[in-house]
């Protein structure tokens, strides 16, 4: 499979366990109960790859805070079009994984004041619609990047882009990293800083977006468009998850 080992996964020296939940999401209603599932993509096929650090740590937050994440690895990822049909097993497996996900976390370099090639090219392999399934369609997302420099945004900005452009709800926060090669030690670990703290805070809140969304998806992607075209029904609010989650429930009085 085209999914990284993540090294010393459960191995979090930066994180001042006194002030974090590790159930971020406990309270928020929830109808679905497994740990929610996260595909990260990285933007680099550098050794040395700030952008696959940065997943790295959001990864093992992931599985802090509960959850199941996948890290991609593009490396032999072909360009669009570059492969007759797209029949390539990474753009196959890249699919695969993001059907799995109910979110994702996108890292990439700025690069030219954009996102890399690499970062595009997993995007652009992921079709807004595959046969009757939508490989990003209601999931959720958060953008983060790393650059050599001062700090910059354009990165991020472009993800929430193409996030929208996908159909995906990305979440307000965000992270970006300055001069990240004085960021991370020579394993690749990220030293204590307010640019830890963010990418703490990003994985948190995606963690509660994902849980709080989740059921939710059927109903808030239901398109008047699409089930004119399918010729098919509105989703039954009534049947919804999400509306039995939240709906108020009849106290039952003794006899």
């Amino acid at each position: 499979m085209r999914l990284r080992t993540l090294p010393d996964p459960d191995l979090l020296p930066a994180l001042d366990r006194d002030h974090a939940v590790e159930r971020p999401a406990n309270g928020l209603p929830e109808g679905l109960q497994h740990p929610p599932r996260i595909l990260l993509l990285y933007g680099s096929l550098r050794d040395r790859s700030y952008s696959r650090f940065a997943v790295e740590e959001a990864a093992r937050l992931v599985r802090f805070f509960g959850g199941e994440p996948r890290i991609f690895d593009p490396s032999d990822l072909p360009l669009p079009d570059q492969v007759r049909g797209d029949d390539h097993p990474a753009v196959r497996e890249l699919r695969e994984h993001a059907m799995w996900s109910e979110g994702q976390i996108w890292c990439s370099p700025e690069r030219h004041g954009q996102i890399t090639g690499v970062m595009k090219a997993q995007i652009d392999h992921l079709p807004l619609k595959m046969g009757g399934m939508r490989p990003t369609q209601g999931r959720t997302l958060a953008v983060m990047q790393v650059s050599g420099g001062s700090q910059s945004f354009n990165a991020v900005n472009t993800l929430r882009l193409l996030g929208r452009w996908m159909r995906m709800f990305t979440i307000p926060n965000q992270s970006s990293v300055a001069k990240a090669f004085q960021e991370f030690d020579g394993d690749g670990r990220m030293l204590p800083s307010s640019y830890y703290e963010r990418i703490v805070d990003v994985v948190e809140e995606l963690v509660r977006f994902t849980i709080l969304l989740r059921p939710h998806v059927d109903l808030l992607t239901d398109r008047y468009s699409e089930r004119k075209q399918a010729g098919r029904k509105p989703v039954d609010a009534s049947r919804d998850l999400s509306a039995i989650a939240v709906a108020p429930q009849e106290k039952k009085t003794g006899t």
